[in-house]
């Protein structure tokens, strides 16, 4: 069996030379965008491959999208058989903020595309190096193997225009994953527009962490979960964020809670507010 949601320092550790686990250093800082390749070179975890957020795991973007679409499937289908994941390869993603920036979104997507063995670091790149755990400052050679091939299932994620439709029924809930500030629209540090979607409801993604980054339990995101969803079934759930990367956080918290088939607005609020004409909401 491998690891679906997270993965501990020490678990990870013991796998350092096993070759059928790959290691993704996701890194990233949304105001100094080289930060995490100069972070990358300078020290990662050893057999590490790097991902850059822009230029990896995001397309390239349109008039009408949001900062950071979804890659083609032809560049994300490249890019993972360069790291040589196959069918029973596991995969551990990290980065320097609880998964948030941007390990979730490897997670996401691979699983989108059919690969159930990823998950992310519990505590990330911060706890490994206060464990003085292996670093290494080397660059890992693609690995051979057979070239991955899936097909993004578009059932886990909903689009601008089916949104549009969505949140008009009262089944459905959607949770930002922003910071309350952002949320309320008092502050907008990155996006134009100020505000969040109408009827959504507050998950900020720290909240789903403790201190040290590492990952509430299962038990007590549940209960967390549950009473903010308030009778809503958590497949009616659709998580977003700033630009469709935060808003996995959520996602995977609840995937540790146990609370399975919540869907992703990968365009999130940058994507939303492309089109004046679409509500904006502020406050709680």
């Amino acid at each position: 069996m491998g690891f679906t949601t997270i993965v501990s320092s020490d678990t990870l550790e013991q796998h350092l030379q096993d070759p059928t686990w790959v290691i993704v250093d996701c890194r990233f800082d949304l105001t100094k965008p080289a930060w995490g390749q100069e972070s990358y070179a300078a020290a990662h975890i050893p057999g590490a491959f790097f991902a850059d957020l822009d230029h990896d795991l995001a397309g390239p973007k349109t008039a009408t999208s949001g900062r950071h679409p979804l890659p083609s499937t032809d560049s994300w289908l490249r890019l993972v058989s360069k790291w040589g994941i196959e069918r029973g390869t596991q995969v551990v993603a990290y980065d320097s903020a609880g998964g948030s920036l941007a390990a979730v979104r490897v997670w996401w997507l691979l699983r989108a595309y059919g690969h159930r063995f990823a998950a992310v670091l519990d505590g990330g790149w911060p706890k490994w190096q206060r464990e003085a755990r292996p670093m290494d400052g080397g660059s890992p050679k693609p690995r051979p193997g057979s070239p991955f091939t899936g097909k993004m299932d578009d059932c886990q994620m909903v689009s601008t225009a089916q949104l549009v439709d969505l949140i008009e029924q009262p089944e459905i809930l959607l949770l930002d994953a922003r910071a309350p500030e952002r949320f309320r629209g008092e502050v907008e540090p990155i996006d134009p527009i100020a505000g969040h979607i109408p009827g959504a409801r507050n998950r900020p993604s720290a909240m789903n962490l403790n201190p040290d980054l590492t990952f509430k339990s299962a038990e007590q995101l549940r209960q967390e979960f549950n009473e903010l969803l308030g009778g809503h079934k958590p497949e009616k759930v659709i998580t977003y964020c700033g630009s469709g990367v935060t808003g996995i956080h959520d996602l995977l918290a609840m995937e540790i809670a146990g609370l399975t088939g919540a869907r992703l607005y990968a365009g999130s609020w940058s994507e939303w507010i492309r089109d004046p004409s679409r509500p904006v909401a502020k406050g709680s």
